[in-house]
């Protein structure tokens, strides 16, 4: 099946997934394009992160459809859809505790063809402003490292289109604005486009371009946020559980 020339950047229609009998995702859809943000938010249990793994290829859904650049790709793995230009993060920053920061960018810059330059690990380091010295050992970053770390190697491949779980997870106020700033130059200055899973409303009120708002598995609400935060609907299903 194939999209028309006008197909969004990325889209995903009618997911459904169960693990183990238990339904977690049901008629999951939308649509984003380059440089949008759009912000998924509801309860904990809501499928946020299960949605994320079928988006980025660690979970096949028992149906529906995953599009990109008006590309099937749902049979497609994690790695395919990496090399297509699909960046992922996490809630949890792992790194290899075992690397230096150079060895971590060198590993990433050759994890497979074509092979990236010194200039492109120092280019993308930039991009996110980590100055950590390439000697320096994993295991010594803090969490805003890590982050910025594993930021810049997705970076480095130039993606079009970046998941993203909870970035501000574990980080001070302070920090939580340079992600505010790194995300506003991702989306708006380089036309990457941005899903991200977040708890603080406060960050994806000033990046966000929408919001989709999920409970139980399906999606309750989606537009501005201002407008959906004031659905009685989504105050019952988040707010009120959250407050």
């Amino acid at each position: 099946m194939s999209e028309p020339s006008s197909a969004p950047l990325f889209a995903c229609r009618d997911l459904y997934l169960d693990l183990g009998g238990r339904e977690i995702l049901r008629d999951i859809g939308f649509e984003i394009e380059p440089g949008e943000v759009l912000g998924i938010i509801g309860p904990n249990g809501a499928g946020k992160t299960s949605l994320l793994e079928i988006l980025s290829g660690r979970y096949t859904p028992k149906s529906g459809e995953v599009f990109y650049n008006g590309r099937d790709i749902n049979k497609l793995r994690l790695f395919e859809r990496a090399r297509l230009g699909i960046g992922r993060t996490y809630q949890t920053p792992v790194v290899c505790e075992d690397l230096t920061v150079g060895e971590t960018f060198k590993a990433a810059r050759q994890a497979y063809k074509p092979y990236l330059t010194r200039f492109d690990a120092e280019y993308a380091a930039a991009l996110v402003h980590f100055t950590a010295d390439e000697d320096t050992p994993c295991a010594q970053l803090k969490t805003f490292e890590r982050r910025q770390l594993l930021l810049a190697n997705i970076l480095m491949k130039q993606p079009k289109l970046l998941l993203m779980d909870e970035p501000a997870a574990g980080l001070i106020n302070s920090e939580i604005d340079q992600i505010d700033s790194i995300l506003r130059m991702l989306s708006k200055e380089m036309n990457i486009a941005v899903v991200i899973v977040e708890h603080r409303i406060e960050l994806l009120d000033t990046i966000a371009d929408r919001v989709v708002v999920m409970d139980a598995g399906e999606i309750i609400a989606a537009g501005l946020l201002g407008d959906v935060v004031n659905s009685p609907q989504v105050r019952a299903a988040y707010f009120e559980h959250v407050e």
